[in-house]
């Protein structure tokens, strides 16, 4: 009786095994990721207040524009009014970003900073 074993071991199919199957199973959320957690959320309210304020701000230059080019004088005056607004809101948009991202680490710096240390000293 001759029984024949193979076995075929790749290690790339493992891995990919492996991230498949980590998809599935319930999240475990550590100190870490709770740390990354507050740290991306700092970030991403600054981002969308200044996105806001720049899709708003170029929106309004873009109409300046249009009502600019439709020649008559009472369409000009308004058209450069609407477009100056939307270059403040385009030019504001950087500053209001910091900003807000200076106020949410001072808010948020005594949690990040206890849960930075607890993470530390139990390593």
């Amino acid at each position: 009786m001759n029984e024949v074993f193979t076995y075929k071991y790749s290690a790339d199919l493992q891995e990919e095994i492996n991230k498949i199957r980590q998809k599935y199973l319930p999240k475990e959320e550590n100190g870490l990721e709770q740390l990354r957690k507050l740290d991306r959320s700092v970030e991403q309210k600054g981002l969308i207040y200044a996105l806001g304020l720049g899709v708003l701000g170029t929106l309004l230059l873009g109409g300046g524009l249009c009502l600019i080019l439709l020649g008559a004088l009472q369409f000009f005056i308004l058209g450069v009014i609407i477009g100056v607004l939307g270059i403040i809101g385009i030019a504001a948009a950087y500053p209001i970003n910091n900003y807000i991202i200076r106020r949410q680490r001072k808010k948020l710096a005594p949690i990040i900073l206890k849960l930075a240390d607890e993470i530390s000293s139990s390593k």
